[in-house]
């Protein structure tokens, strides 16, 4: 420190004998703070100038340990000195008297540089005098610190300041982000309070690393977080020198690298699973240059990346498709993204590859598209999959739909036509045909019924022996017979007149011949197919048509036992109507001598057997006449003569008629009077309504009364008929009009279960509903529906 004359004179060694009164009068008038102080703090002399800028009051301060206009610190690191115990720690050499700076609350704009040195004073050879002078390097010192001290609170990374026995002496804002401890917790604790167990030695060979003045750069490891994360950091640790240059501490820098890590992680996974890739995975510029390519680009489309980094895209796009790229090009600057585009490119020989393309835009760090990244998929296997599951549904649907159609017809012809064409589809034959295992004279031809895919002219001119060594085992019922290639057969070719393939014969080399046998074993016939290219039908086609072949022999013996029924039941109907109508004759001459009788016999009891008599050939003839219509409508024959009609009026004169007879129930009808004029058959409504009451008579044997209702709805009329009597059964129900059907709870009561049946035949060839509303033990209401004549 450089004083003026007078105060060189107080420099340490010099004139230390000086009395007091000596040092006093030198030290007076010096412009700058002067104190003297005994080495336990006890003030003994200040100057004028110390006066004016260190005493708050006029109050005497015995001890620098309380005056606290005065503050000091460290020049490098800015930690405050308590100055309670400034005097001991200088006594103990523990501080170094160029580490310290002074601040004066009077001037505390000011800096001041100490310089302490020994001096006797008042007979005291412990006496210590403190000098302060500003300087301009100081305050340069304190701004450039200030600088320091900013950057150190704004830097993302942690800075940490140490001690050579590992105690932290400083703390920043991001070491409390990364670590999780404040300023507060941490400062004065050791550094190993951040170690992981495993990492302790780490400590020990920093310290060393630093006391011998080396940095350590960028030392990858790991540290621990308040909570006992562990997190992966990067640190530099600098010694820290006092002015003297003598080693202090250390100095960390801690960058938190986990989420780099991570990062690089996820770049290495991204990086194997691009280069593991089946895809292919191409990135280009906006130009369409390549610049990159991996494995899966090469397995697809043939070229090595050497080979197409710096190339343009275009050399993989058809001629036909390069205007893809421009519109591809276009969304991507666009900052679209084309997903699962289906297109086809150019591999290295030549050769379209049928592709899916999904393309992104590729960013740089400020959001800007720079280029784009496309993963192509080879999608030839998929649609070959996608075709084999077409094709598969196809057959599936066919299978069903020929399984439906063969169940529910019962028509021979149909079903072998249908049986024939499904099956000639399903296994991919270019034709087929079903022939019967029938015999001409010489016991030796089959019967060609049905054909698929070629004209009867095809064969017309091929005679079909079944018992050449080619059809035998089919039509001998010795099973399937599957050929790759008929001509090569040893069996082929050997029956006269033909040597080989007959001329005008069907190009045949693959062959499939399928048997259709009943259930009782009996070959019926066989389903023929034949492919002009060889190999063409495979295990699974044979197995599709043998299950259809078995449906189909199901559905012919159905078929046939259905002709059977029909002809019977034909038979039958004529039976039915010839004796019907041979009945009918003599019965009608029967009623009308009956009624001729009951004219002329008066006597009661005659006349009353004759009634009877009269009533029950009535009964027969309306059965007769009930089977009669049955066998007409069987054959198709129930016509019906329309006419307008007043159906008021003819119910006016049901319900008259049926009161006046001898009838155990009495009729209640709600009619009107309103005439409504209908269009249908009077004679067969009439026979509807007269079957309806003698049912509703019949089947409430012990109710009084039945109703008849009519009413108009928009354009119908309606007519109800209803009784008290035993009702139905919901199964009942379902089969009150089906032919003959009598329900077990009418036992005892007469009928043949033909009145319902003819009713609802009737209403139906009206185009008309009849329904039946009923329950059990309430009784029934049977209700049908007529147009309004226009």
């Amino acid at each position: 420190m450089q004083l003026s004359s007078d105060a060189e004179d107080l420099q340490p060694g010099k004139n230390s004998d000086r009395t007091k009164s000596d040092v006093e009068q030198v030290l007076k008038h010096l412009p700058i703070p002067v104190f003297i102080c005994n080495n336990h703090g006890d003030l003994l002399y200040f100057n004028d100038f110390f006066k004016q800028i260190g005493m708050e009051t006029d109050a005497e301060i015995e001890n620098i340990r309380s005056l606290e206009a005065l503050s000091f610190s460290d020049i490098y690191t800015n930690q405050p000195i308590n100055n309670a115990s400034l005097i001991d720690r200088l006594n103990s050499n523990e501080l170094e008297v160029t580490n310290l700076k002074a601040q004066f609350k009077a001037d505390s704009l000011k800096p001041y540089k100490i310089s302490i040195d020994k001096i006797n004073f008042a007979q005291n050879s412990e006496c210590l005098r403190f000098c302060f002078t500003p300087t301009e390097s100081l305050k340069l010192d304190e701004i450039k610190q200030t600088v320091l001290s900013a950057i150190v609170e704004s830097s993302d990374d942690a800075i940490i300041s140490k001690d050579l026995n590992g105690y932290i002496t400083s703390w920043n804002q991001s070491a409390t982000r990364i670590f999780g401890y404040s300023e507060e917790e941490i400062v004065g604790k050791h550094i190993s309070i951040l170690f992981p167990p495993d990492r302790i030695d780490d400590e020990q060979m920093i310290i060393e690393t630093i006391k011998n003045g080396e940095q350590i750069d960028h030392f990858e490891t790991l540290r621990l977080k308040k909570g006992g994360e562990e997190i992966l950091i990067s640190v530099t640790i600098s010694p820290i020198r006092n002015a003297s240059g003598k080693i202090i501490g250390a100095s960390k820098i801690v960058r938190d690298i986990s989420d780099r890590y991570k990062q690089e992680l996820k770049q290495a996974m991204l990086s194997s699973i691009v280069s593991s890739s089946d895809d292919a995975i191409i990135s280009k510029n906006l130009d369409g240059i390549i610049t990159s390519w991996n494995l899966g680009a090469t397995r697809i489309f043939g070229y090595s990346e050497q080979e197409m980094l710096g190339t343009s895209v275009k050399k993989l796009i058809p001629e036909n498709r390069i205007n893809e790229e421009d519109i591809i090009i276009n969304n991507i600057k666009s900052g679209k993204r084309i997903a699962h585009f289906e297109t086809k490119r150019l591999a290295k020989d030549g050769k379209k590859i049928p592709v899916s393309i999904s393309v992104s835009p590729i960013k740089d760090s400020s959001g800007k598209i720079i280029g784009a990244s496309k993963i192509a998929r080879n999608i030839k296997d998929r649609r070959k999959a996608k075709q084999k599951i077409k094709k598969y549904n196809q057959k599936l649907e066919i299978i069903n739909t020929i399984g439906t159609e063969i169940s529910s017809n019962l028509d021979v012809q149909i079903v072998l036509q249908k049986v024939t064409d499904a099956t000639t589809k399903l296994s991919g034959a270019k034709f087929g045909a079903f022939f019967y295992n029938s015999e001409d004279e010489s016991g030796e031809a089959m019967m060609l019924y049905t054909l698929s895919g070629a004209t009867k002219e095809d064969f017309e001119k091929l005679g079909m022996p079944r018992h050449t060594q080619i059809f035998k085992p089919t039509f001998g019922g010795q099973g399937i017979l599957r050929i790759d290639d008929i001509k090569s057969d040893p069996r082929y070719g050997n029956n006269p007149p033909h040597k080989g393939m007959p001329i005008g014969h069907l190009p045949v080399s693959s062959y499939m011949a399928i048997p259709v046998i009943t259930s009782s074993g009996n070959v019926i016939g066989g389903l023929i197919f034949g492919h002009p290219e060889k190999g063409k039908f495979k295990e699974d086609h044979e197995n599709i048509v043998k299950n259809i072949a078995t449906q189909a022999a199901i559905a012919l013996d159905n078929s046939r036992l259905f002709e059977r029924v029909r002809s019977l039941s034909e038979k039958k109907d004529e039976f039915i109507a010839l004796a019907s109508h041979e009945l009918k004759t003599p019965l009608t001459t029967v009623i009308g001598y009956l009624q001729v009788l009951e004219k002329k016999i008066k006597e009661p009891l005659s006349r009353k057997f004759l009634s009877k008599s009269l009533d029950q050939t009535y009964k027969l003839n309306s059965l007769i006449e009930d089977l009669l219509n049955m066998s007409r409508i069987e054959a198709g024959k129930l016509d019906f003569s329309y006419e307008d009609f007043d159906i008021t009026a003819m119910l006016q004169d049901l319900s008259e008629t049926f009161n006046d007879g001898e009838n155990t129930h009495n009729l209640i009808s709600n009619i009107g009077d309103q005439p409504l004029m209908v269009t249908a058959d009077k004679q067969r409504i009439e026979q509807v309504v007269r079957n309806l009451l003698s049912n509703a008579v019949k089947y409430s044997p012990q109710a009084e009364e039945i109703y008849l209702d009519l009413n108009a709805k928009d354009n119908k009329v309606i007519v109800k008929v209803r009784d008290n009597g035993i009702g139905l059964t919901p199964q009942q129900k379902k089969q009150v009009f089906n032919r003959f059907y009598r329900a077990e709870t009418t036992k005892g009561i007469n009928g043949l279960g033909l009145g319902l049946y003819l009713t609802k035949q009737i209403i139906d060839g009206h185009d008309e509903e009849l329904i039946v509303k009923t329950e059990i033990g309430v009784g029934s209401e049977f209700c049908f529906t007529l147009e309004r004549a226009h």
